[in-house]
């Protein structure tokens, strides 16, 4: 029979009960109590030595060891270290052991002992979810032996060795982890065969080092930024890195030195990743091109670098009808729409490159081709563009067309990479726009970066929609030199705002209202109504945008395909589960990658017969189940419905999440808030209300004083 034992280390007694009312003071007891289908709810404090804790702490089968999942364990701090005798690796300091269908969810642990390991896992398979690992002196998780856990949605931070080690022949799977400030993310040796999805890999000296004979499964990691390399492949390890009927989907880029490295002397296949075979060492097939690594230049396309200069075309006279290496890529509609209207061309490879970076001379080929601007001012001449230049021209005509401009020595400097702050005042002056307003600077986290001569530049940027942010709107970046995709982004938004060019769906497109009267609403019909405040409180977070009438529509149902923009856009869910195909959802469709990215998420779902019927309007009960579910929220309190005078119109599935969203202040009812019409399907003013109060809850935004919104 299910049963739940309470600990609590600064209030409890291993003498008590156990009870909620009487909790245990240590895990310890609480697991000598514990039977099969028993749940250890932890309280906040901190779980040592000192508390009474004995180390290691073996969780066994049927036994689940929970603190808070929605903030991964943050204020319940798990800190010790005991001797374990492995079968595989000799003795070991660890922290916990784990048995086949444990559970570990919720906790921050740390083993700061010589040669610590937060969580040891051998020949079992457990699950560990939403726990944070930091400061081990080895590694946070430890998979050896026949280990075959489900590791999900956790983050390994600042271990001294390696965020995860997985070796012997253990497989498992690792969805969803973040992996960071460790001498590798992720080491994988032995014979063992994981399967990593959707984990992020950055900040460490290396991401992954792979080696052995082990074949690991990479789907759809970012495995970026790590300060050496990014991948290492070794011995005669095999990663499976995609295949033309199943693409890796993997980001590996920005790595220091490089980003993969294979030294095992065989061929490795990746196909469907973003991969610059600039920054590859060894024999590598990418996307059906053979390389083999260490150039500079990056190979096809000649010195032009593609855009612009006849060599930078596909060699055979045809254009291309799209470019292999952006079908999954975040900048695809504004790429793909460039290329449509003849303004890109590529490399000769059939590849675009979104993520290498963009030099000031293929910016100056790119201008031309857009915007083939008339000359305003005289040429110049510049020191370091020699006359047989392949851009020479162009970098003229985007010059005399005030697009760019030179150095104070005479120089143009041609071959620097261009950026994002240089892209977008030059837009801004070639095209002559004017719009300011530098109150909407506030839509940046970052705006204290935006050098002061170009805050006018970036805000009429910003009211014309012309910024394009990945993967974070409220990120300018604007010092960060500028990629091939964010440029192509920046290049058609203005293309659009000058009416050359037809609007295109993206939800890293900044949107953002700004003041209107001084009163602070976003939008011409708001003004005195009831969800006036939680509407222009998200615009002015730049996370939702109105009507080209400067309209909001308060009032106006929502369809399903609308709320999954909402939701990226307010909360850039991660993902917990594979992509779904939805029979009624085009591949040309506006929303399809927001409504997928928001099923990953778990925050929305489909029906039994593979729809998801995006034009539907959303009900208010599904609105409250999406938030609830997607960010994995929890309050149970069995008198909490009553506030609800039609509290039995909500159907029995919700009833749990409309507990949780209740105690949790993120139902918002209006005109009375003991009505909560839960089937009714929801206004644009309702889901503004309610995706803000679930913001206020997770602390990402400041409360608003409203009469509607529920509380129990």
């Amino acid at each position: 029979m299910p049963q739940t034992l309470y600990v609590n280390p600064g209030s409890g007694s291993d003498s008590a009960d156990g009870s909620q009312s009487a909790p245990f003071k240590t895990i310890k007891k609480a697991l000598e109590k514990a039977q099969s289908d028993t749940t250890i709810q932890l309280a906040a404090g901190n779980y040592t030595a000192s508390s009474g804790e004995a180390f290691p702490l073996n969780i066994p089968s049927g036994v689940k060891v929970v603190g808070n999942e929605g903030n991964k364990g943050s204020g319940i701090l798990i800190e010790g270290s005991g001797q374990y005798n492995s079968r595989t690796q000799a003795g070991q300091n660890i922290t916990f052991l784990m048995e086949s269908n444990a559970e570990l969810r919720g906790v921050t642990v740390t083993n700061l002992a010589s040669r610590g390991t937060a969580v040891w896992i051998e020949s079992t398979a457990p699950t560990v979810a939403n726990c944070t690992f930091t400061k081990s002196k080895r590694e946070g998780l430890f998979a050896t032996g026949d280990a075959n856990p489900v590791v999900l949605n956790n983050d390994f931070l600042d271990n001294d060795g390696n965020g995860i080690s997985i070796t012997r022949n253990s497989t498992g799977e690792y969805r969803g982890n973040i992996c960071k400030d460790a001498g590798s993310g992720i080491s994988i040796d032995g014979t063992s065969a994981p399967k990593l999805v959707n984990n992020t890999i950055s900040g460490n000296r290396y991401g992954l080092i792979i080696s052995g004979e082990s074949r690991p499964v990479l789907r759809n990691n970012q495995i970026e930024n790590n300060t050496e390399e990014g991948v290492v492949v070794t011995n005669k390890a095999v990663p499976d890195l995609g295949s033309s009927k199943d693409p890796g989907n993997n980001t590996i880029r920005n790595n220091a030195q490089l980003d993969l490295n294979n030294a095992t002397g065989s061929q490795l296949i990746s196909f469907g990743n973003t991969l610059s075979a600039s920054k590859v060492k060894g024999s590598i097939s990418i996307d059906g091109i053979a390389s083999n690594g260490g150039g500079s230049s990056g190979g096809d396309g000649g010195s032009s670098g593609g855009d612009g200069g006849s060599s930078g075309g596909d060699g055979d006279g045809k254009p291309p009808t799209t470019f292999a290496d952006i079908q999954n890529h975040w900048a695809k509609p504004f790429i793909q729409a460039l290329l449509d209207k003849g303004l890109i061309t590529g490399f000769s490879n059939g590849t675009f490159r979104p993520d290498d970076k963009m030099t000031r001379a293929q910016y100056a080929a790119l201008l031309v081709k857009a915007f083939n601007p008339t000359a305003k001012r005289d040429a110049t001449k510049f020191t370091d563009v020699a006359n047989d230049f392949w851009a020479k021209d162009v970098i003229q005509q985007a010059y005399r067309s005030q697009f760019i401009s030179g150095f104070p020595n005479n120089t143009f400097r041609p071959n620097d990479n261009v950026q994002r702050i240089q892209v977008i005042v030059s837009l801004i002056s070639g095209l002559g726009l004017g719009a300011s307003d530098t109150g909407i600077l506030t839509a940046y986290d970052d705006r204290n970066t935006i050098p002061d001569y170009a805050k006018d530049e970036v805000a009429t940027a910003t009211k014309k929609q012309i910024v394009v942010n990945y993967p974070q709107t409220k990120q300018l970046n604007p010092n960060k030199e500028a990629t091939r995709g964010e440029v192509a982004a920046f290049v058609y938004q203005a293309l659009v705002d000058a009416k050359q060019a037809s609007a295109v769906n993206s939800p890293y497109i900044v949107a953002v209202q700004p003041d209107a009267g001084g009163d602070g609403l976003a939008f011409t019909d708001i003004k005195g109504h009831w969800a006036a405040d939680f509407i222009s409180a998200l615009a002015k977070e730049g996370l939702i945008s109105g009507f080209k009438d400067g309209s909001f529509k308060p009032d106006e149902k929502m369809t399903r395909a609308q709320y999954a923009a909402l939701l990226v856009k307010a909360f850039n869910p991660t993902v917990k589960r594979d992509t779904a195909k939805f029979t009624d959802v085009a591949n040309d469709y506006w929303a399809k990658d927001v409504i997928q990215q928001a099923y990953r998420g778990e925050f929305v779902s489909g029906f039994p017969n593979n729809t998801f019927r995006p034009n539907e309007n959303v009900q208010k009960v599904q609105v409250l189940v999406s938030v609830v579910n997607g960010l994995g929220l929890s309050a149970s309190d069995p008198n909490a419905l009553t506030v609800y005078d039609d509290r039995t119109k909500i159907p029995d599935y919700a009833k749990d999440e409309v507990t949780t969203a209740t105690k949790k202040k993120i139902v918002v009812n209006y005109p009375q808030t003991k009505q909560l019409d839960p089937t009714k399907e929801a206004t644009r003013a309702e889901v503004a209300a309610i995706v803000y109060q679930a913001l206020v809850d997770a602390k990402k935004v400041s409360a608003i004083n409203s009469p509607y919104v529920v509380s129990a």
